[in-house]
């Protein structure tokens, strides 16, 4: 495994809710950090099949694109009951014809497919949050992070803390949705905790602790 050497780092991604989480979770680590989007870098096609290729196709770009280290997410909810997905295709199920994202039509895309399943029960319904992180330096090294976590697809959405499918995801052992957590409770974890909630928060404990601890 490659240590960070540095505290500047480029957010591999153009997900305004995304690089604010991962904003978060990087702050009190004291990165200086752009986010792709700040820096006007182009989106890349994401050609993957699995969420560690599409996450190291977006670090690459950026890392090279800046001469710098670059953290990238790619994550997905993945439902047991429709097969895996929407899985590393999560995104691609709120666009919408005109280019934009609508997630509201996405979670109601994913509660049509459960109920043509006959899905109801929390059981039936099962499914997990699932982020891998990729950190890419300019040479092309890259290191991955991957982060789970279980639950089952609820409905309604409910909250509208968080981003994306965060209203319908309820995580084991809560009473709650994603979508009703602050910030504080979903990532579950600081400096010094051993907890941590969300799947970004997971893998980004994991980051932590092979790249940046001695």
């Amino acid at each position: 495994m490659r240590k960070l050497d540095t505290r500047t780092i480029v957010v591999a991604s153009h997900n305004a809710g995304k690089i604010r989480e991962i904003a978060d979770l990087i702050g009190p680590f004291g990165f200086s950090a752009k986010s792709a989007a700040e820096l006007k870098f182009e989106e890349p096609d994401e050609t993957g099949t699995t969420f560690e290729e599409n996450a190291a196709i977006k670090a690459l770009a950026s890392a090279k694109a800046s001469g710098l280290p670059a953290l990238s997410d790619d994550s997905g909810l993945v439902i047991d009951a429709l097969g895996g997905a929407p899985g590393v295709y999560t995104a691609n199920w709120a666009e919408t014809a005109d280019g934009t994202r609508d997630f509201a039509m996405a979670m109601q895309k994913v509660e049509t497919a459960l109920e043509e399943k006959s899905a109801t029960t929390p059981e039936q319904r099962s499914a997990r949050f699932v982020s891998v992180l990729c950190l890419a330096w300019p040479d092309g090294h890259t290191e991955f992070f991957r982060g789970e976590v279980e639950g089952f697809v609820a409905w309604p959405p409910r909250g509208t803390a968080g981003f994306g499918y965060d209203p319908i995801f309820q995580p084991e052992g809560y009473d709650t949705t994603f979508g009703e957590m602050s910030a504080e409770e979903k990532h579950g974890w600081k400096p010094g905790d051993v907890q941590a909630l969300s799947h970004r928060a997971r893998a980004f404990k994991i980051f932590v602790e092979t790249c940046l601890n001695a």
